[in-house]
């Protein structure tokens, strides 16, 4: 069956496309359920046109009570009764970077990654202590170790000083110490109100001027950074923050049991065929937004896959129908 997979690429991508215009059209409004909401029904109707008995492992919302596709939904052609199909396992964040959409603001994404069945990790939604670096970098670091002691291998690594390198850290409180040690190691910071995801696949993007990604941030992020990071050639050192007793509950139903455990991007996204497809909502480093002209709109994508091992970025024109007719105008 594996085979198969690169002809999935492409109906990945118009999912994530689909998603992308839906909610980028809701751009500014201000209502981010709004935004979610839209992304989350055009995702859904596009993935059940889709060849494949596929299975949500890692859905959207459970934290902020938005509209989701849910954890063990059905999808694809499989949900309306299509036998003989691949078994697929999925995971979604229609929207990410809701407020990003929400207020205008850069790096909100849509985005999917698929793996065979049992291929991605089914984490529970808490927060995720991680690292992500490069592939020049991946094999010196250590999230235990002492954040200068870090930041002085990433250094060595990429032939840089450290006072050369951007980390990327979400702007939370929780992060204060973190940020701190950054700077006092001599490291430079840049701080986003949302989008780890994006900034985390810009770590593994040779010139995204992103050298790192620190902090914590969701595991349901982490597991499609993972998937990125098979494609890439980067990694992502996580480990789940189960601080509470209902934490450490969720995380045990969903068959964690070793609440210490340091993963990587082979045990978040285990399986052999990987496919990663983003496409930008609003303006990225890697990736522009939607624009929009009289006739349709233009998107910017990147698809990944592990086997074969490629990475493509996809400018698409969207034509409406009628425009179609009497001829698109450039």
């Amino acid at each position: 069956m594996s085979s198969n997979w690169p002809e999935l690429a492409p109906a990945f991508l118009q999912v994530v496309e689909e998603a992308a215009i839906a909610c980028a059209h809701t751009m500014g409004q201000g209502d981010r359920h709004h935004s979610d909401h839209v992304a989350v029904e055009a995702m859904r109707a596009r993935l059940d046109t889709v060849p494949i008995d596929g299975r949500i492992v890692i859905g959207e919302g459970e934290r902020d009570k938005a509209p989701m596709l849910y954890i063990g939904e059905e999808v694809g052609r499989g949900a309306k009764g299509e036998a003989g199909l691949m078994q697929v396992d999925i995971a979604v964040d229609p929207l990410e970077g809701t407020n990003l959409c929400a207020t205008g603001a850069p790096r909100a994404i849509a985005v999917l990654a698929a793996s065979e069945r049992g291929g991605l990790l089914h984490a529970p939604d808490v927060y995720m202590e991680k690292l992500v670096v490069g592939a020049q970098s991946k094999s010196s670091v250590n999230i235990d170790a002492p954040v200068a002691h870090n930041l002085e291998q990433i250094a060595k690594c990429l032939d840089r000083n450290v006072s050369d390198l951007v980390i990327v850290v979400l702007d939370r409180e929780r992060h204060g110490n973190l940020i701190e040690e950054i700077r006092s190691a001599g490291a430079r910071i840049r701080l986003i109100g949302d989008g780890d995801l994006t900034a985390a696949i810009g770590a593994a993007v040779v010139g995204s001027g992103v050298d790192a990604v620190m902090g914590s941030g969701g595991a349901p992020e982490g597991v499609l950074a993972a998937a990125a990071m098979r494609c890439l050639g980067g990694e992502i050192y996580g480990r789940l923050v189960l601080d509470t007793d209902e934490k450490k509950e969720r995380a045990r139903a969903m068959g964690v049991s070793d609440f210490h455990k340091v993963y990587k991007s082979s045990d978040l996204a285990s399986g052999e065929n990987i496919i990663f497809a983003a496409t930008g909502v609003t303006e990225g480093s890697l990736m522009k937004g939607v624009r929009f002209f009289g006739e349709g709109c233009r998107t910017s994508s990147v698809v990944m896959q592990s086997k074969p091992h490629q990475v493509q970025f996809i400018d698409t024109i969207h034509v409406k129908e009628q425009a179609n007719r009497r001829g698109l105008r450039l």
